[in-house]
């Protein structure tokens, strides 16, 4: 009975952060959402989502914390080495045949990924012939993004997935160390624009030649989860690819015909060229 009554509650929590803050989550996966707003009933001390729900409703400051627990921002720099293995091997011989570049990291979090495909393109000799975008939902996770300040006890990790992925220059080229952090040299950010840009309700963002969004998908249900795909469709120019996380697939999605596996392993997908494919 409690079960039911927490899920009702949490409905309620949902719709009202959509109608105060425009944040729309009542298209995420339940079970996980779930998990994380008990965490956040936790923190805040509530007894009841009922209670966060008031929270939330009367105190703007509760909001960012929220969003932290809503969103998941767990990334490293060349996560799933093979995945940037297969960018760098298969996807750059077909981007070097463009004049100009976009690259467009879709819940870029604290910005992990992005720099990683900044400093593979800048590697394969791509980096000056294209635009970066890397895009969230929440503020703080795309201000840290732009920031490209790392804890330097992060630093083995990224440097080991660097070096699995091909990497053809030493990672400590791109970062100077201090006061326990790493900063990212402000060159990497020369071409990189944040922003927000929600999933759920925003618009195309158009003629992407690379697309890279993983381990979002799996905290949508069915058909946000379509619409996601069905953007990342739109945005691509025809033959452009798309990434996606080792845990997801584009198999039962409503637009998996205008794409073709391009790469199993990698989940590494590229749009048809064909007409009716945009």
């Amino acid at each position: 009975m409690q079960s039911k009554t927490d899920d009702i509650e949490i409905r309620l929590l949902l719709d009202a952060l959509f109608h105060r803050y425009h944040y729309d989550f009542r298209g995420y996966a339940m079970a996980s959402l779930k998990r994380r707003l008990v965490q956040a009933r936790e923190h805040f001390q509530c007894e009841s989502f009922s209670q966060l729900q008031d929270r939330v409703l009367h105190d703007p400051t509760v909001l960012p914390k929220m969003l932290s627990y809503l969103t998941v921002q767990v990334s490293e720099m060349f996560r799933d080495p093979s995945y940037f293995a297969a960018i760098r091997e298969h996807v750059v011989p077909h981007l070097r045949t463009y004049p100009s570049l976009k690259v467009w990291v879709a819940g870029c979090s604290a910005g992990e990924e992005l720099y990683s495909l900044i400093i593979l393109f800048r590697e394969e000799g791509l980096e000056e012939r294209t635009i970066f975008y890397g895009t969230d939902i929440n503020p703080e996770a795309y201000r840290k993004a732009e920031a490209g300040v790392y804890s330097l006890d992060r630093i083995a990790l990224f440097t080991k997935n660097h070096q699995l992925s091909g990497g053809k220059s030493s990672l400590s080229d791109y970062y100077t160390a201090a006061y326990g952090a790493a900063v990212f040299d402000k060159s990497l950010r020369a071409r990189a624009v944040f922003s927000d840009h929600s999933l759920v309700s925003d618009a195309v963002f158009a003629e992407m030649h690379l697309i890279s969004c993983r381990n979002v998908l799996i905290y949508f249900e069915r058909a946000l989860q379509d619409r996601a795909v069905g953007l990342f469709k739109d945005s691509l120019v025809r033959r452009g690819f798309l990434g996606i996380g080792s845990k997801e697939s584009l198999r039962f999605s409503a637009h998996a015909n205008a794409f073709a596996e391009f790469s199993r392993e990698a989940r590494l997908y590229q749009k048809h060229g064909g007409p009716g494919n945009g």
